[in-house]
């Protein structure tokens, strides 16, 4: 049997008196690969934080097995502190409580892996967009997570930039991490997801395979969604 990850039941969360997410019934497993869709303000970005425990629910329940998988996140605008790139990778395995003597071979692998090896003594805020991202998923990646949490992880990125990301995501997810992904791009989403999750209003209306996603059937919500009938906001 597949074993569970993470799983939420009936989950819900909200900002003050906005209900950023409701009744969600949610459960990964090792080596999916999961997009989360939806309009903006649909709730993607909460559950990607739920997941991981960053936001607290306001209902429901948030299952863990134990041991507990090691879970990383990525987001949309990966915060870098003004140190060399190799810091900003060696700060996440510090967090990690990962020995000092392994915190710079482990650092410096994860940024040959993602192809900044020769940038490791740059100050990270400095890279290019691009770049930035990929020195985030060196820093996620050398945590050896079970779980990879992506935040919209090729927003205004150029088409270069774009397919690396695209790339080491996929690379990743070869590895049997398990990769949950938050997008936009439905290209993107045929690309790399095997399980597409359906948000609106903070409800999970789908939660089907990619080419059940595309192919049918679906809810209404959904499809009028796919066809680009639904207001965004």
């Amino acid at each position: 049997m597949t074993r569970t990850l993470i799983g939420m039941t009936a989950a819900g969360v909200r900002f003050g008196a906005k209900r950023a997410l409701s009744g969600v019934d949610l459960r990964l497993v090792h080596g999916e690969r999961v997009a989360v869709v939806g309009a903006n303000g649909s709730g993607k970005s909460t559950l990607l934080r739920a997941l991981h425990g960053l936001v607290p629910l306001s209902e429901g329940q948030r299952q863990l097995p134990a041991p507990a998988p090691r879970i990383a996140m990525v987001f949309q605008r990966p915060f870098m502190l003004r140190l060399s790139v190799r810091a900003n990778v060696e700060l996440g395995l510090m967090l990690q409580r990962v020995p000092r003597a392994q915190r710079r071979e482990r650092a410096m692998h994860a940024l040959e892996r993602v192809g900044l090896a020769g940038e490791a003594s740059r100050i990270a805020s400095v890279l290019s967009a691009g770049q930035q991202q990929r020195a985030a998923l060196a820093r996620a990646w050398a945590m050896q997570p079970d779980v990879l949490l992506l935040d919209e992880p090729t927003a205004s990125l150029d088409p270069t930039a774009k397919r690396e990301v695209e790339t080491l995501i996929d690379e990743f997810a070869g590895q049997g991490i398990t990769v949950v992904m938050s997008s936009h791009n439905l290209g993107q989403v045929k690309r790399l997801a095997d399980r597409v999750l359906y948000l609106e209003h903070g409800r999970l209306l789908a939660d089907v395979p990619t080419a059940q996603f595309f192919d049918g059937p679906l809810p209404k919500e959904a499809s009028l969604f796919l066809r680009g009938e639904l207001p965004w906001g």
